[in-house]
């Protein structure tokens, strides 16, 4: 009996060493973590996205697992990939930066399980300096630091509030130029581009707008 015992828990023993397999998830958790902290560095203070850094930490470990327990058996693969056939993700990534950031998390976990330590560190090196440079030079890119503004009016009253707008807006926001200029409904609507500023209280700023073109009321959006 015992000697069954034995051989049943021989044949469930993985191929890997105990110390093979806690390197490798070790550097994965690491791995999540410096993808967490970029993304939170580089990304999540400024956007908003559809949360897939919640995952990070968990999906990185986990994913490094599957590629250990899989090794090179051919039925193991075909079997994940059945398996994650079935999955549905209900929430869409809002923003292609975020599937860079999941990317980073796979080529992370598949280093780790497949040893490649020193390539993974590189590509994290290669990653966050492109990601500060960039942040280094936002605010003279030109896209990338511009935010859109749209004001609405009614038509009536649009004529008597043109100047108003534009010296106010002028006065406000910097490299402000007017997009494009629709007229639905009776109201004519105005989609600005200007500068992003961190510090722009734009409560306030609405607020004052509306001062300016009282009795009018301006109505604003801010993307």
């Amino acid at each position: 009996m015992w000697q069954e015992l034995t051989s049943v828990w021989e044949s469930m023993q993985s191929t890997l060493g105990w110390t093979e397999a806690l390197i490798a998830i070790g550097f994965s958790v690491l791995f999540s973590l410096m993808v967490y902290f970029m993304y939170q560095l580089f990304y999540g203070s400024r956007h908003i996205g559809a949360g897939v850094h919640r995952m990070f930490l968990i999906g990185g470990p986990s994913i490094t697992a599957l590629f250990l327990g899989i090794q090179s058996s051919i039925p193991l693969s075909l079997g994940l990939l059945g398996a994650l056939s079935f999955v549905r993700f209900r929430t869409p990534v809002k923003d292609p930066a975020e599937i860079g950031f999941l990317l980073l998390l796979i080529a992370s976990s598949i280093g780790a399980s497949s040893g490649n330590f020193m390539v993974t560190a590189l590509l994290f090196v290669a990653v966050f300096i492109v990601l500060a440079i960039k942040w280094a030079i936002r605010d003279r890119s030109g896209a990338a630091s511009r935010g859109s503004l749209m004001l609405s009016v009614d038509h009536t009253a649009f004529d008597t509030l043109e100047g108003r707008l534009k010296e106010f807006l002028a006065s406000h926001l910097r490299g402000v130029h007017l997009q494009s200029m629709s007229v639905v409904d009776g109201r004519v609507n105005l989609q600005y581009h200007y500068k992003q500023r961190a510090d722009i209280d734009w409560t306030a700023l609405a607020n004052e707008l509306n001062r300016t073109t009282a009795p009018t009321m301006v109505e604003m959006y801010v993307g």
